[in-house]
């Protein structure tokens, strides 16, 4: 197995593979590298001749076998990408093929919402012979990282505010995430390289004053006032800030502020290096929990947002709404 990266740099170095199997949950690395492979293997000229997109449900096996070994028409290469692979009827059957594949063709396996059983030959016979790429669902907590990541990429930046509020907004849908930050690369005024919550506010409709990334802040530093103004603002606008996201981002700080407690180093040089975090900056809203909430309070929070979590869900809660419940919590966190 390789990773997207290896792939991604074999693919611009034009070092192909013969065959290619795409699987796991998060559709959008598999359709990236699928792009990749139709925009960059053949010309444009070339591909009504030898690049061909088929669908799992509407071919067979012994049709994309015999399409594999024909060769291609004035070309050294010809593309044959099976889109919803998973729906491939009989596709072990596509072992006789790989075991033996021709050089000048590249056949693409797009397999989505699922992985191919790793028990059988075929999986073998692709991984000694080919190229596969298992694409895995991001945690929500790595989100801000691969906004970060995916803006700097495109020669811009944000920050880590701006960041938390589309990953609260939009949560770990990849595709919905590009798309949303793509309406951003246009809007973004000319000369301005930065993404900001200003702009988030304007073109996606996301409060910039009333997030989770504030209300952390607003608990972070036990500013009681902003606390309860945020729980109302949630309260009134439950679809845009469902309680599931809530409770996720305070779970994550508070488990990551129960590790603090125990590091040698409580600066935040200390404390990032123990987390992890790239910047020392990102730590500094760990150096300030640390002083308002003790290891204690920390233990008994982690403890309310696994119980609140249950009851988010039903568990012994038959009447409570969400705002209700967030309201009662966010009371025994900072109290």
């Amino acid at each position: 197995m390789v990773t997207f990266e290896q792939i991604v740099t074999e693919i611009k170095a034009r070092k192909y593979r013969p065959v290619y199997l795409f699987m796991g949950d998060e559709p959008y690395y598999i359709d990236e590298l699928t792009n990749m492979l139709t925009e960059t293997v053949l010309p444009e000229e070339e591909r009504d001749f030898n690049q061909s997109i088929l669908y799992g449900m509407e071919t067979n096996v012994t049709a994309v076998i015999t399409m594999a070994r024909s060769y291609p028409m004035m070309s050294d290469h010809q593309l044959i990408v099976i889109k919803e692979a998973q729906n491939l009827s009989k596709i072990e059957e596509l072992e006789v093929y790989v075991k033996n594949p021709l050089k000048s063709t590249i056949l693409v396996l797009n397999y989505k919402g699922g992985s191919l059983d790793k028990r059988k030959k075929l999986y073998a016979e692709i991984d000694k012979n080919g190229a596969i790429f298992e694409s895995k669902k991001i945690p929500e907590y790595k989100i801000p990282a691969f906004i970060t990541s995916y803006i700097l990429s495109k020669g811009l930046s944000i920050d880590q505010k701006s960041a938390q509020m589309l990953s609260d907004y939009l949560g770990n849908d990849l595709s919905k995430l590009t798309n949303e930050i793509a309406k951003l690369l246009i809007a973004i005024p000319p000369g301005q390289m930065r993404i900001t919550a200003d702009l988030i506010e304007e073109n996606i409709g996301i409060s910039k004053d009333f997030n989770n990334f504030e209300l952390l802040n607003a608990i972070i530093n036990k500013n009681i006032f902003k606390v309860n103004q945020i729980a109302d603002y949630f309260e009134k606008n439950p679809k845009n800030n469902p309680m599931i996201m809530t409770m996720s981002v305070l779970f994550n700080f508070f488990s990551n502020l129960m590790i603090c407690y125990w590091a040698k180093n409580k600066t935040e040089q200390g404390l990032a290096t123990e987390l992890g975090l790239r910047n020392p900056y990102q730590a500094k809203d760990y150096v300030i929990a640390l002083k308002n909430y003790n290891a204690f309070k920390c233990m008994e929070i982690i403890g309310l947002l696994r119980i609140y979590d249950a009851k988010s869900k039903g568990v012994d809660n038959n009447s409570a709404p969400d705002g209700e419940l967030l309201k009662e919590l966010l009371y025994k966190i900072t109290h």
